[in-house]
């Protein structure tokens, strides 16, 4: 079976990724790199094992994390659809089964939450991991707080304000939670809900699909 790290060794896909930075750094949005895709890779398919999945649909999560972003080679508008075909394409060249393809492909062409919904449990286990990278590392431009202005884009203005997120799972309470930490001399708390309120209800609907609760957390304080 294909294994994320034969995924980061394909030829085509390092070509596919770099240009897919390229083009997102040149549109001038917040980091979405090998960096951000391995991190979403790590957590989709540690979702995934947590709550009880197989082997083989956790390594199904962690390649549909790691691609998930490859559209923004072709264009940031649809890029979850464009790059849900060009995974399908490059993970049959390479071995895949048709329906495992399917499965991924799936996962990707709804991981958006303008258009998409959790539709298997490898795409809800995306969807969550995708929505929880939030961090001050994500920001191109080289600012701090002190620096930021009304001008500043409102996604470098959270990003630069996070210090940590990450996810847990708790399998007695059947709850998935997403912790924050924000800096609020920085960017204040409903910054955050301002341009994530639509993707915390995703997860939210994601994290139901698979029988579970979704939690957020933000400076210790329960807001979800």
């Amino acid at each position: 079976m294909l294994t994320v790290n034969d995924i980061k060794n394909d030829k085509e896909v390092i070509a596919i990724m770099k240009k897919s930075a390229e083009q997102i750094e040149a549109l001038g949005f917040t980091e979405h790199s090998v960096r951000h895709s391995s991190i979403v890779s790590k957590r989709s398919g540690e979702i995934l094992r947590l709550i009880g999945k197989s082997e083989e649909r956790v390594h199904l999560a962690e390649i549909a994390g790691y691609l998930h972003d490859i559209g923004n080679c072709v264009c940031r508008e649809a890029h979850a659809q464009s790059g849900a075909m060009l995974a399908y394409q490059i993970l049959t060249r390479m071995g895949m089964s048709y329906p495992d393809a399917c499965d991924v492909m799936m996962a990707i062409g709804n991981h958006d939450e303008k258009f998409g919904l959790p539709v298997s449990d490898v795409s809800a286990a995306l969807i969550i991991a995708d929505k929880s990278d939030v961090h001050k590392s994500r920001v191109r431009k080289n600012i701090t707080g002190a620096e930021l202005s009304a001008e500043q884009n409102i996604h470098d203005r959270v990003n630069v304000a996070a210090e940590k997120s990450y996810i847990t799972v708790d399998p007695n309470e059947r709850e998935i939670l997403l912790t924050v930490e924000i800096d609020i001399s920085v960017c204040p708390v409903m910054d955050y809900f301002q341009i994530y309120f639509s993707r915390m209800k995703l997860c939210q609907t994601a994290a139901a699909f698979l029988e579970y609760k979704f939690g957020l957390m933000i400076n210790g304080a329960r807001l979800l």
